[in-house]
């Protein structure tokens, strides 16, 4: 699905990434961890057109995608979330996805000012729309909640459904269950599961390990922007570089 070649990102003189080749496998988990300042959300950022790359190239479904903006990714497929949920907190959790889904309508301002057939069309559809991605992260009932009144971890599944608005075949999830107990980090997995088996490929960074090597299928791991391992849940546990730079001999034998 989507092909990494050489990615590199400078900031001055500083590499944030630094020449990682990678590939995020469709229809699976993909998980990418590492110390605080390894370069995984400006990674991110490079991945979803936030950044462009200093050089190296990114493919998606084949096609060369290097450089393009946030939201012609997003136009592609690409949706993504942040470590920090940021809502409309005065609108309803409604309206905060309906805006998620306009990125697929054809509405112009003449339309919304005439108030055309095809304006009042794709309002419906995107009412409808949001509401199916509410109802599919268990929020159905939230719908006309100000944002501003519901928990952090409503939250987190806001900022999921609003994603998933957009119609994305990849989903990049950036610290989804950050400041969120054990309990409600379980129920985010199960939901991050669930969006697998609807067929739409997952790449997530994360710092809870427990998490992970529980729900991926493929991490890759980075360390001062670059890629020291990569593999299966048990390979990257028993990796010997990645126990020294960032797990611990506590984390080897997760299960």
């Amino acid at each position: 699905m989507l092909e990494i070649q050489n990615l590199t990102r400078r900031f001055g003189g500083l590499l944030a990434v630094s020449d990682v080749t990678t590939r995020v496998e469709p229809g699976c988990i993909n998980a990418i961890i590492g110390p605080n300042g390894a370069g995984k959300t400006t990674f991110f950022n490079l991945i979803s057109g936030m950044y462009r790359p200093s050089s190296g190239a990114i493919l998606l479904h084949g096609d060369d995608v290097t450089g393009l903006r946030a939201d012609q990714m997003a136009q592609r497929g690409v949706a993504r979330t942040f470590q920090a949920t940021a809502l409309f907190d005065q609108a309803s959790v409604l309206d905060n996805l309906i805006v998620g889904h306009r990125l697929r309508t054809r509405s112009g301002l003449i339309d919304a000012l005439l108030r055309t057939r095809r304006f009042h069309a794709e309002e419906s559809m995107c009412r409808d729309k949001a509401r199916a991605a509410l109802d599919f992260v268990g929020l159905g009932h939230l719908e006309e909640r100000p944002a501003g009144d519901i928990t952090q971890e409503e939250r987190k599944r806001v900022a999921i459904a609003l994603a998933l608005a957009t119609g994305p075949s990849l989903l990049l999830l950036d610290e989804p269950a950050g400041g969120i107990n054990a309990e409600e980090t379980d129920g985010l997995a199960a939901l991050i599961r669930k969006i697998a088996k609807t067929g739409i490929t997952v790449c997530l960074v994360e710092h809870k390990m427990n998490m992970i090597m529980n729900l991926a299928d493929k991490i890759m791991v980075l360390d001062h922007g670059e890629k020291i391992a990569e593999g299966t849940p048990a390979e990257i546990r028993a990796n010997q570089a990645v126990i020294d730079a960032y797990l611990g001999s506590e984390h080897a034998d997760v299960h």
